[in-house]
C-alpha cells in the first residue's frame, strides 16, 4: 500500500482533514536542501555525542538528540515553519492552546532494527484518551531522504480510532520521502521506524506539538535555559510553554503572564473571559457566571 503525499502548497486544512481520518499525512519538498544543510551542520556535534539507545524500544542503534532550539538555530525555523504550524492549528483547533511537546533528531543507523509499532500518546502515563480527542501532533522532518531500506517510519494507516488486535491487521507501510518532505502523524496511530538494511544513516527530525494543558515530553524550560529564551521571538516563546496552557494553567507568582515574567514584566495572565473567545466551554462558564449575577 502506497501512502498519499500532498504537495509543499497544499491546503493545509486538507492536509489536517487527512490526518484525522488516516492517522497521517505527508507534504514533500517543504524545506529546502540549504535549510537541511545548515539544520545538519549546527546539529552534528550533539548528534556524534549523543549515546546510543538503552534498550530495543529506543534502538540499540539509535541515537536521540534533543534540545534543538538551544542547541540548533535553523531547527527554531522548522519548528516555526506556517506548513507545520498551520496544519498543527488546524488539527488541535479544539484547544485553547498548542505547545511544543518535544524536539528530537532521530538518526537511525545501519544494522538497526524495526521497532515496535506503538502509539506516541502512550507517553501520557497510558492514559485512555477517547478515541476522538486527539492529545498531539507529530513531524518528522527528512534530514535525510526516507527509504524502505535506510528506514523510513511504518505507518498503519486508519489505526487511530481501532484496538491493537484490530489495527495490527491494516495494511502497512512506510514513508518515504524525500529530504525536507515532512510526515504528519497523530498520536493514536500505530506507527515505528523501520530496519535500516542500508549502509547509511537515516535521519529525521521529530518535532511534536501538544495541547496546552498537558505535561511536556521535553522539558522547554530547562532544554533551553533562560538566557537563550530571552533571544527568542515572542511566538516561538508561546509555543515552547511560555503562555497559558488553558485558562489558570502556567502562570508565574500572582498570577503573571508567564510571556512577562521572563522578560522581567508584570503582565497579568488572562481571565477566563478573555479565554472564552477560544472555547466554547469557557463561554459557557462565563455565561452562567454572568446569569448568576443578575
Amino acid at each position: 500500500m502506497a501512502l498519499s503525499h500532498f504537495p509543499p502548497n497544499a491546503d493545509l486544512a486538507e492536509v489536517s482533514d487527512h490526518l484525522r481520518r488516516f492517522g497521517y499525512a505527508i507534504v514533500d519538498d517543504v524545506a529546502d536542501a540549504a535549510t537541511m544543510d545548515r539544520l545538519e551542520a549546527e546539529a552534528m556535534p550533539y548528534i556524534e555525542a549523543s549515546d546510543a539507545g538503552r534498550d530495543e524500544y529506543d534502538g540499540r542503534f539509535t541515537r536521540r538528540t534533543g534540545a534543538l532550539i538551544a542547541r540548533c538555530p535553523t531547527a527554531r525555523e522548522l519548528i516555526m515553519h506556517p506548513v507545520a504550524v498551520g496544519t498543527v492549528s488546524h488539527f488541535l483547533s479544539h484547544v485553547s492552546a498548542v505547545q511544543l511537546h518535544l524536539t528530537q533528531i532521530i538518526s537511525v543507523e545501519p544494522g538497526e532494527t524495526r521497532q515496535k509499532p506503538h502509539r506516541d500518546e502512550m507517553a501520557f502515563d497510558f492514559f485512555p484518551f477517547g478515541a476522538d480527542y486527539h492529545v498531539q501532533c507529530n513531524t518528522m522532518w527528512a534530514l535525510t531522504d526516507f527509504t524502505a531500506a535506510n528506514g523510513a517510519t511504518h505507518i498503519l494507516a486508519g489505526s487511530s480510532g481501532v484496538g491493537d488486535g484490530e489495527a495490527l491487521n491494516l495494511p502497512n507501510a512506510q514513508a518515504e520521502m524525500g529530504r525536507g518532505s515532512v510526515l504528519f502523524y497523530d498520536g493514536k496511530v500505530l506507527h515505528g521506524a523501520g530496519a535500516n538494511t542500508s549502509d547509511g544513516v537515516r535521519r529525521g527530525v521529530n518535532i511534536t506539538y501538544a495541547v496546552g494543558w498537558v505535561r511536556q515530553e521535553e522539558n522547554q524550560y530547562l532544554a533551553c535555559p533562560p538566557e537563550i529564551a530571552r533571544t527568542l521571538d515572542d511566538d516561538l516563546l508561546r509555543m515552547m510553554g511560555y503562555t497559558q496552557g488553558a485558562f489558570a494553567l502556567g502562570y508565574v507568582g500572582d498570577q503573571t503572564d508567564p510571556l512577562a515574567a521572563l522578560r522581567g514584566g508584570t503582565a497579568k495572565a488572562k481571565t477566563i473571559g478573555a479565554v472564552a473567545q477560544d472555547n466554547e466551554n469557557a463561554r459557557q462558564f462565563v455565561t452562567d457566571i454572568d446569569d448568576l449575577g443578575r
